[in-house]
C-alpha cells in the first residue's frame, strides 16, 4: 500500500507524541523538577521554598554519612553483578546444552522470585534472618556451628553483606533467561565443529558461548547497575532501614530519610541530583570498558 509523506508522517506522530509525553511526564518532569528544589530550602509540606543557592550543595560535600552510602551502594552493585552474573550463566548454560528433562521446571522456578513484590522478598529474608527462629542460624545450630549464629541484620558489620543474598535471589531469573535466549540463538554447528576439534565443554564455553552472547551479558550487567543505585533502597527500607547506625544506608534510603523523614525535601533532591550524576558517570565508564567489537562466525 503506498502511502504519502503525510500520512507517514501522521502516522510517526501518533506512534511517537504520546510516547514522548509520557517520558516527559514522568522523567524529564521529575528529573528537572529535583534539580530545580536542590538550590532551595522545603519542607515539601509547606507553599513557601527559600531559596539558598548552593547551600544544599555544600552541606552534601560536608555531610560525613554521604560517603559511606556512596561505598555501601557500589558494595551492592560490585557483589549483585559477580554473583547474579555468575550463578545466570552457569544456569542459563546449563539447562540450554546439558539437555535437562527438567529445564521448563527449574525456569519457572528460578524466574519465581522476580514476579514478587521487593517488600514481600524483604520480609520473607528477615524471617530468614531471623535471630530466633530463622532459618539460617537454625541450619548453622543443626550442623554444629552455633558459634556462628548472630543477629545478622543487627550487626553493623553483617548487616550490609547480608543484603546481598536476597539480592542475588531475586535478580537470577531474569538474566538467567535473557542468557538463555542468547545461548539458544547460538548454531549448533560452532559447537559441533569446535568438539571435532578436540575443544572440551570448557574451552567451548569461552571460545564461543561467552563472546556470542556479550551483548545480552553487557546489558545484564549496565541494568544491574542501574536499578541497583537507583532502587536498592527499598529492599533497605523493609529490612533494615538503613541501620544499624547507618551501617546499612544507601544513597536512595538516605535520600527518603532526609525527604520523607526529616521533611528536608530540598537536601533530599541534592541527594538525588547525586545519584543521578553517579549513574550516569558509572554506565558511562561500564560501557567503556565492555566494549568491543561484534563477533561473527
Amino acid at each position: 500500500m503506498v502511502q504519502s509523506k503525510k500520512q507517514r508522517y501522521l502516522f510517526l506522530a501518533f506512534c511517537l507524541v504520546p510516547t514522548f509525553l509520557m517520558f516527559a511526564l514522568f522523567t524529564l518532569y521529575p528529573l528537572f523538577n529535583g534539580l530545580y528544589y536542590s538550590f532551595f530550602q522545603w519542607s515539601g509540606s509547606s507553599s513557601l521554598a527559600e531559596f539558598t543557592g548552593f547551600d544544599n550543595y555544600r552541606k552534601l560535600f560536608s555531610d560525613e554519612i554521604i560517603p559511606a552510602t556512596i561505598w555501601h551502594d557500589y558494595f551492592l552493585v560490585i557483589t549483585k553483578v559477580i554473583g547474579i552474573m555468575i550463578l545466570a550463566t552457569f544456569f542459563a548454560v546449563a539447562l540450554t546444552q546439558m539437555r535437562i528433562k527438567e529445564a521448563p521446571f527449574y525456569r519457572i522456578v528460578f524466574f519465581f522470585p522476580n514476579i514478587m513484590s521487593v517488600v514481600v522478598i524483604g520480609i520473607l529474608w528477615m524471617f530468614i534472618y531471623n535471630p530466633s527462629l530463622g532459618l539460617v542460624n537454625s541450619g548453622l545450630e543443626f550442623l554444629g556451628l552455633g558459634d556462628w549464629t548472630k543477629a545478622w541484620l543487627g550487626n553493623e558489620k553483617w548487616a550490609l553483606p547480608s543484603l546481598v543474598l536476597p539480592s542475588v535471589w531475586a535478580g537470577i531469573g531474569l538474566f538467567m533467561l535473557m542468557l538463555m535466549g542468547g545461548i539458544s540463538n547460538i548454531s549448533k554447528s560452532y559447537y559441533e565443529a569446535a568438539e571435532i576439534d578436540g575443544a572440551n565443554g570448557w574451552q567451548q564455553f569461552w571460545k564461543i558461548t561467552l563472546p556470542l552472547v556479550w551483548p545480552q551479558i553487557k546489558i545484564s550487567i549496565l541494568y544491574i547497575i542501574i536499578t541497583t543505585l537507583n532502587g536498592s533502597f527499598i529492599i533497605v527500607q523493609v529490612m533494615t532501614k538503613g541501620g544499624p547506625n547507618n551501617a546499612t544506608h544507601v544513597m536512595g534510603s538516605y535520600l527518603y530519610e532526609e525527604a520523607f523523614v526529616k521533611y528536608n525535601f530540598g537536601y533530599g533532591a541534592t541527594i538525588g541530583v547525586m545519584i543521578l550524576v553517579l549513574s550516569l558517570i558509572t554506565v558511562l565508564i561500564m560501557q567503556y570498558f565492555m566494549r568491543r567489537e561484534k563477533v561473527e562466525y
